[in-house]
C-alpha cells in the first residue's frame, strides 16, 4: 500500500537544497518518492519575485543529479514578518501493510495555458481537469475526502499580453501585477467546480475577481512568472492509503479566526504537527471585526505581503513554529478576508 511521508527542511536561501541533500544522503528521503516539494522564499511575491524561478532551477538541477524525474515544485514568494523561509517535501512510497485511512497525496500538470485564456473560464476548467486528474493519481475518489489543493498557476508578463494582441485576442487584465489576482482566482474555482463547491454552468467570466462570495474551501493558489501550465498537488484522506500522517482543514472566517482552526486541530488524532497550509488576504472591506485596517491603502507594500505577515503571526502563536505555508492572495480561496488553513499530524 502507499504510504506518505512529510518533512518540513529549512532554507538559508532560495537556492539552498543543501538540507534535502542531506536527508537524500541519510537515506531519510528517497529522491524518487518525492511527489512534490511547497516552498517559501524570501522574495516579494509579486510579478519580480525571480526567488520562485531560482529555487525551482535549484530543485531542478537537484533532481537532474541524482537521475529522477522532477516532482511537482510549487515555490510561494514571501516569508513576512517572521516566517521562515523552508522547504516542505511531500513523498510517497510502497509498504507492506494493510491499508488504513491515511494522508494520501496526488499530482497532476496541465497543459500551457494561452495568454487569453487566464483568469477566464477557459482556465477554471483547465485547472479542475487537472484536480480530477491529481485526485485519480491519489486513489481519493470522494471529493468530501479532499482536504487541501495545492495550485501554482501563471500569471501576465508584458511579453505575454502582447503575444495576445499579436494574435488579435485581447487578455482579461492588462495590469501584470493584478494578473496575478485573476489567475488565483479562476484557478481556485477550477478547485472548487473540481470538488462540487461550484457548478461550472453557474459560473461566467465575470464572476472571476467580483463575485467573491463563490469560493473554494480548500483550494490554495499562488501565481509565479516561471511557467504558463499549472503545478496541481492534491492532499487528502485515502482508505487505499497507509500510513500515522492524518489531515483535517478549516475554514478562517477572518484573518484571526483561530478558533475555527482549533476547532479542527481538535478533530485530528494527538501527534506531532507536520506541517500547516494557508491562505491569507487582506479584507477587502477594509476592516477586520468591525475595526479598520490600513492594509489596502498602503501604497509601499502590496496587501498581500502585510496579509501574510499577519496571518502567519496569528498562526505561529497558535502553534508555536513559524516554518508555516503560508500562501498570500486568497481570491475565491474562503470567504472575502478568510482562507483555508490544512494541518497535517504525525500520529506515531
Amino acid at each position: 500500500m502507499p504510504i506518505a511521508k512529510v518533512h518540513r527542511i529549512s532554507a538559508s536561501a532560495p537556492n539552498d537544497v543543501s538540507g534535502i541533500e542531506a536527508a537524500i544522503a541519510d537515506g531519510c528521503i528517497d529522491p524518487a518518492g518525492i511527489v512534490a516539494i511547497l516552498g517559501k522564499t524570501e522574495g516579494n511575491g509579486n510579478v519580480n519575485d525571480f526567488t520562485r524561478g531560482y529555487a525551482t532551477k535549484s530543485f531542478e538541477d537537484l533532481f537532474a543529479r541524482h537521475g529522477v524525474k522532477s516532482p511537482s515544485i510549487v515555490m510561494s514568494g514571501g516569508t513576512e514578518g517572521a516566517l521562515s523561509p523552508h522547504w516542505t517535501v511531500f513523498a510517497r512510497t510502497l509498504v507492506d501493510a494493510p491499508a488504513t485511512n491515511a494522508l494520501a497525496i496526488g499530482a497532476a500538470h496541465t497543459p500551457a495555458l494561452l495568454p487569453e485564456q487566464l483568469g477566464r473560464l477557459a482556465q477554471v476548467r483547465l485547472v479542475a481537469e487537472g484536480v480530477r486528474a491529481a485526485m485519480a493519481d491519489a486513489q481519493i475518489e470522494d471529493p468530501a475526502d479532499v482536504h487541501f489543493v495545492q495550485v501554482k498557476c501563471p500569471l501576465l508578463t508584458a511579453a505575454r499580453i502582447a503575444d495576445a494582441k499579436a494574435r488579435g485576442q485581447t487578455t482579461a487584465i492588462g495590469d501584470t501585477l493584478k494578473s496575478m489576482g485573476f489567475s488565483r482566482g479562476a484557478s481556485a474555482l477550477g478547485v472548487a467546480v473540481a470538488l462540487g463547491e461550484i457548478g461550472l454552468e453557474t459560473l461566467a467570466d465575470t464572476d472571476i475577481c467580483f463575485s467573491l462570495d463563490r469560493y473554494s474551501g480548500r483550494a490554495s493558489t499562488s501565481a509565479g512568472v516561471e511557467l504558463m501550465g499549472h503545478e496541481i498537488v492534491v492532499l487528502g484522506m485515502s482508505r487505499a492509503w497507509s500510513g500515522p500522517l492524518a489531515i483535517d482543514h478549516a475554514v478562517m472566517a477572518d484573518a484571526i479566526d483561530t478558533a475555527s482552526v482549533k476547532a479542527a486541530y481538535a478533530r485530528l488524532p494527538a501527534g506531532r504537527l507536520a506541517a500547516v497550509l494557508a491562505k491569507a488576504e487582506p479584507d477587502p472591506s477594509g476592516a477586520v471585526r468591525g475595526r479598520r485596517h490600513t492594509m489596502l491603502d498602503d501604497s509601499d507594500i502590496s496587501g498581500t505581503r502585510h496579509a501574510r505577515a499577519f496571518v502567519g503571526g496569528v498562526l505561529a502563536g497558535l502553534f508555536g513554529l513559524t516554518d508555516l505555508y503560508v500562501s498570500g492572495g486568497a481570491e475565491h480561496q474562503g470567504p472575502p478576508g478568510g482562507g483555508p488553513v490544512a494541518i497535517i499530524v504525525d500520529r506515531d
